[in-house]
């Protein structure tokens, strides 16, 4: 059993608050149990100020995940919200059958690359096909962490985990991926880039149908070292020796500020550095094939693209193409909802 340490409550008597009345402490959880300077604790840090800043009730959101450390972040904020921690890799389903019954929830989906991309992939394509109306974030960090760092399905050719092993099967990329199945919001950004990733999350947020946002987060522990290509490259000038399992000390959280259309070297813990790349601003979103061209392009040179790569503005949602009823499916009367034999019978009738 997991146990979740509060947090003080203690408020500044000058915090900001929304429309609402409510504070950025309001959209808080428990204190998170993360090692220190992990990724997955700016992308809590975000996911707070997306809500914060869209005004949402934190009852009106519903939280769910998988298993992995990704999976442990949704304690970690909106407290107030219902959370479902689902069986490894079938989040995806437990969140189908959560929007069928009640669409005017506001879905959000925290999983892992390792979570989505291996034993949870196949839920995750048919979650994408239905276009459930979800915002689906992966915490990227290209190894399982609670597992003692084995490489993920998103680990890059030629990385090599904290032992030396190196890494000899090709990547699934959630990006391409989500954009050749059809994937109606694609993104893509870095966890210490909180000025992009925070708007990318609120435009995610708001969309209709299933939102991506693949989001690049280093592991401190596991693939944080100077023979990891996580995420996907970086330069190295000479090998640092790598933190010890049992022992994590303090470190800060990687920031970055960037232009559109640049690339910036990002360095990590270990000193090595990672190469972003943000779109430029004439970028066109809504050109599914010139979206993928263009980030495989990017990839193969050595580049992560970030920012919103792919937005379908008219598309149907999963209660759209089953022309669902208006009405939640948990407020309809049960007589409604079980009609009788005869009501099955004239239905399977209109089969013949």
């Amino acid at each position: 059993m997991v146990k979740h340490l509060r947090k003080p409550e203690v408020r500044h008597p000058g915090m900001r608050q929304n429309s609402l009345g409510l504070t950025r402490r309001d959209y808080e959880g428990s204190m998170s149990t993360l090692c220190a300077g992990c990724g997955h604790d700016s992308i809590t840090s975000a996911i707070t100020q997306a809500f914060f800043e869209l005004e949402i009730p934190p009852h009106r959101a519903a939280k769910l995940s998988g298993i992995g450390c990704s999976s442990k972040t949704p304690a970690y904020f909106l407290g107030e919200s219902h959370g479902f921690n689902a069986v490894h890799g079938r989040m995806p389903a437990i969140a189908s059958g959560a929007n069928a019954a009640n669409c005017d929830l506001i879905y959000l989906g925290v999983s892992g690359d390792g979570d989505s991309l291996s034993i949870g992939l196949g839920q995750l394509c048919h979650a994408i096909r239905r276009n459930v109306n979800l915002l689906y974030v992966v915490e990227n960090n290209g190894v399982y962490g609670l597992t003692k760092g084995q490489f993920s399905a998103s680990a890059d050719v030629g990385t090599k985990s904290k032992r030396g092993v190196e890494n000899r099967q090709r990547p699934i990329d959630p990006v391409l991926l989500a954009l050749s199945i059809g994937a109606s919001f694609v993104a893509r950004s870095f966890s210490g880039d909180k000025a992009q990733l925070v708007p990318i999350l609120k435009a995610a947020l708001t969309h209709k149908g299933f939102a991506i946002v693949d989001i690049i987060s280093p592991c401190v522990t596991f693939n944080d070292h100077e023979s990891s290509t996580k995420s996907y490259v970086h330069t190295r000038e000479r090998y640092h020796e790598v933190v010890g399992a049992d022992f994590v000390p303090p470190a800060e959280e990687i920031t970055a500020d960037y232009d559109a259309g640049a690339t910036e070297g990002i360095r990590m813990h270990d000193g090595s550095l990672v190469r972003f790349h943000k779109v430029e601003e004439n970028y066109d979103p809504r050109d599914r094939e010139a979206v993928y061209e263009y980030v495989s392009q990017l990839q193969n040179e050595g580049e992560v693209v970030t920012g919103l790569l792919f937005i379908e503005d008219s598309t149907d949602d999963m209660h759209d193409i089953l022309g669902t009823v208006d009405t939640p499916l948990v407020d309809l009367p049960m007589e409604r909802l079980v009609p009788g034999s005869d009501a099955l019978s004239e239905l399977m009738e209109s089969f013949r």
